[in-house]
């Protein structure tokens, strides 16, 4: 039994010794497009730090200058991946014997790698500058908003000498002490002095700390303050409740400074994510663009002549 085989002609695959991605576009399109978003970031720093007063009630929230930098990242994904994409896509050669699609995934394949080539140019290379930049602003904002606030419930004890009169547990403590009479300043005893204030302070931190004065303490408190003073014990315990509402203002502020930066920084991070997404899309569609144009206009030059 014999059995017969019918040849079977097999064409071998034509395979292009060339690969399909034309890396010298991409780079130039990642150059240009990581030059335009330096000098674009550089441009929305100066106007961001326009936005920051030092000026109570004026200039921008942390929230506010934090979403506007995130709108301008935004603009600026938009305005440098176009370029960079469009130029991967215009200057790169044309492939013949390739269909329509093929030519359409590739173009906006260089638009993406153009895109991330250029996004670690910008966090590599130029990262600490621009982080310089945008950080000074960043900075100047939360200083503006809560830089007293956190003095306040941070603030150090006074030392004997009272030396650091700046200080805000300090001038608290100097408020708790102010003689009803102001010539009893100057017969005052120092050395007594400087202890009833030591002692003060170390009951304001530890109260700070705690969350809450201690009843003992605030009793003992109003006592020295009375005795170093010359109030009386009620207009003593007023001073000392007066001068404890103003700490837990202050550490109420500090936390609410705190909790307006840590919402900025989300904010920011989120939309910030967000520009980058728009940033690969845009780069991608750009350099398509930018490729059809191209083999228009050589298809329009080529019938012309």
């Amino acid at each position: 039994m014999q059995s017969t085989l019918s040849a079977v002609d097999i064409s071998p695959t034509t395979e292009s010794s060339s690969t399909a991605v034309s890396w010298g576009p991409i780079i130039a399109g990642a150059f240009a497009a990581s030059t335009l978003t330096f000098i674009l970031m550089l441009l929305g720093s100066g106007l961001g730090l326009t936005m920051v007063s030092p000026w109570s009630g004026s200039g921008a929230s942390i929230t506010t200058f934090a979403v506007s930098t995130a709108i301008w990242l935004v603009i600026v994904q938009w305005l440098s991946s176009g370029v960079g994409g469009y130029l991967a896509g215009r200057l790169r050669t044309k492939w013949v014997g390739v269909h329509t699609d093929e030519v359409y995934f590739r173009d906006t394949a260089h638009g993406f790698l153009a895109w991330a080539l250029a996004t670690l140019l910008v966090v590599g290379v130029l990262g600490s500058a621009l982080s310089a930049a945008l950080g000074s602003g960043v900075q100047a904002v939360s200083t503006v908003a809560s830089g007293a606030a956190m003095g306040a419930s941070a603030g150090a004890s006074s030392n004997a000498s009272g030396a650091s009169a700046d200080n805000a547990t300090s001038y608290l403590v100097d408020s708790l002490f102010r003689p009803a009479d102001a010539s009893r300043l100057a017969a005052a005893n120092p050395q007594n002095d400087a202890a009833a204030a030591s002692q003060a302070s170390r009951i304001l931190i530890a109260g700070a700390a705690a969350g809450e004065v201690s009843a003992d303490d605030k009793t003992y408190l109003s006592q020295l303050v009375a005795a170093r003073t010359g109030l009386s014990e009620t207009d003593a315990k007023t001073r000392v409740d007066a001068i404890l509402a103003k700490v837990q203002d202050a550490k109420v502020k500090a936390k609410q400074a705190a909790d307006t930066a840590r919402k900025g920084s989300a904010t920011f991070a989120l939309l910030g994510a967000l520009s980058l997404v728009i940033g690969a899309f845009i780069a991608s569609a750009a350099a398509a663009l930018g490729g059809r144009q191209r083999d228009d206009e050589e298809a329009l030059f080529i019938t012309s002549h």
